[in-house]
């Protein structure tokens, strides 16, 4: 190799800037060769910038943070008709049986794709859950219905950790805020899924009141509801899997010892953004070996015995272990992890007790019509869609940042959620319910881009499983606590206000700060 990089740092002869980006993560919480090869390869991606390749991932990885809103609030929409029909005494089972697919998927696609990629996970999440929701369709019975519930929630689940996963490591530094922005497709598959909901359960469903059972010609607005959103799914992963090429992360092959994959592809994305890169194999090559001198580390090889030696450790724990290497790392993790269990228990309690909570005290919801009910729906999906934008600015505030905007946010929605609780007319209801998911909408815009980005590339899939794992099982009791608990006290709102609000105070204690820092 005839171009050297200065010894300072900086710039090598053929433009690669090697010191532009500041990582997240401070000093020995990733292994240092690693870090140094990340540092070259952001450098990289920083130089191609922003173009056709990342914005055509943009809103494919926004159909993953649509399905993730979508699928549960398709859930919650059917639930009423689902019992009706089929007369089931304990409709909570449904959500419950959502949410162990919402576990199981967040489990498996999350650690799976620091194991066998990104490419597979990315493709076929939203496939899984585009069949299933179909099927689920003509399911016969409340326990089939809540099986398609699990299966299709099981491609959900991995939705998040990968999709996350996958457009951080595409993203220049100086972009990484679109990360938030992410959020906008969370609140339109809200609306979305309200009005596609409006036409065929409005008119198509039983009402609660009738005294005549509910049969299933009268009742199959719900079915035609499952079929369309099944259709949706399956023309976002027709789009994903067919018509749009993913590479595999650059990082995420260099964390495996293809440092030549990993070239290629950032040459690809080049190519695909209509310029090129200077980078090559040598690169990598050059910053392993002096990392390797400097700390004493034996050079990965490429060989068949190392190979092995790779594939073994995928079926142990290192991906975790790597997450806990350095004391402040651990805390950051565990921190993390609690900020979602506590929102994880939060937000599904507030869904599931309102309802009672208002009427134990004495709250008027109006004349309980059709259109009272969706319009009220589709003002509170509205207030959604700038929280994303809303939460974009906030985080990119000097001396606020993400950790700034997260606390904010997340205690405000816990605030605002005591406050529905004063509720005594359908108007002070809805004014209350737009103001928390105005700021829930926020708080998940900021978490969702936080908590990718404080994990190195080649342990980020297990990352976002442990902090996705840890909401999920949360989310579980949600259902368990609607079934047995008591209903007609307003303890379970106040309860899930005061997580989000305990949640909020946790956010404040979390060391890493990511504004303006490249993710490794």
């Amino acid at each position: 190799m005839t171009d050297k990089k200065d010894e300072a740092g900086g710039m090598d002869d053929r433009g690669l800037d090697y010191s532009t980006t500041t990582p997240v993560l401070d000093e020995g919480s990733v292994d240092p060769i690693y870090k140094a090869k990340a540092h070259v390869l952001n450098n990289a991606i920083q130089n191609i910038g922003m173009g056709r390749y990342q914005w055509e991932l943009f809103v494919l990885v926004g159909f993953g943070w649509a399905s993730d809103n979508m699928w549960p609030i398709i859930t919650s929409l059917i639930l009423s008709p689902v019992a009706l029909e089929f007369k089931q005494s304990r409709p909570p089972l449904l959500p419950l049986a959502q949410n162990i697919g919402l576990l199981a998927g967040a489990v498996f696609w999350g650690f799976g794709c620091d194991i066998f990629g990104r490419r597979l996970a990315f493709n076929m999440t939203i496939g899984v859950t585009a069949v299933f929701g179909l099927i689920a369709a003509g399911s016969p019975n409340f326990a089939a219905i809540g099986c398609f519930a699990a299966l299709w929630s099981f491609g959900v689940g991995g939705n998040l950790p990968v999709d996350s996963a996958v457009f951080l490591e595409f993203l220049p530094g100086s972009h990484q805020y679109l990360l938030t922005i992410l959020s906008i497709f969370w609140a339109l598959a809200q609306l979305l899924a309200t009005l596609i909901a409006w036409p065929l359960l409005g008119y198509h469903t039983c009402s609660e009141t009738q005294t005549t059972p509910c049969t299933k010609s009268e009742n199959f607005g719900w079915r035609w509801f499952m079929i369309t959103m099944g259709l949706f799914a399956m023309i976002c992963f027709f789009l994903r899997f067919v018509v749009f090429t993913l590479y595999e992360s650059p990082k995420y092959l260099m964390g495996k010892g293809k440092d030549a994959e990993a070239v290629a592809v950032i040459h690809k994305v080049a190519a695909k953004n209509g310029t090129t890169s200077s980078l090559v194999v040598d690169d990598l090559l050059l910053i392993h070996n002096q990392a390797a001198s400097i700390y004493n580390h034996q050079q990965q090889g490429t060989d068949a015995a190392a190979a092995l030696k790779r594939n073994l450790e995928k079926v142990n724990l290192t991906h975790m272990r790597a997450l806990f290497r350095t004391r402040r790392l651990a805390y950051s993790t565990t921190l993390i992890m609690i900020v979602w269990a506590f929102i994880g228990l939060a937000f599904p309690l507030y869904n599931a007790f309102i309802p009672y909570t208002l009427a134990s005290r004495g709250a008027s919801f109006g004349d309980g019509s059709t259109y009272l009910t969706y319009r009220n729906s589709l003002i509170i999906a509205v207030l959604g869609i700038p929280g994303a934008l809303i939460g974009g600015l906030l985080v990119e505030i000097p001396r606020f940042g993400r950790k700034g905007a997260l606390a904010f946010a997340t205690a405000a929605t816990g605030i605002f959620l005591f406050c529905s609780t004063t509720a005594k007319n359908s108007e002070a209801l809805l004014g209350w319910n737009c103001a928390f998911n105005l700021f829930s909408n926020i708080m998940y815009a900021v978490l969702y881009a936080y908590t990718p980005e404080i994990f190195p590339t080649k342990d980020r899939g297990t990352g976002n499983a442990l902090t996705a794992s840890a909401n999920r099982v949360f989310g579980i009791m949600a259902p368990i606590i609607a079934i047995y608990a008591d209903l007609e006290t307003a303890a379970p709102v106040y309860v899930s206000g005061a997580l989000f609000v305990a949640a909020g105070a946790v956010v404040c204690a979390l060391p890493f700060e990511s504004r303006g820092k490249a993710s490794l």
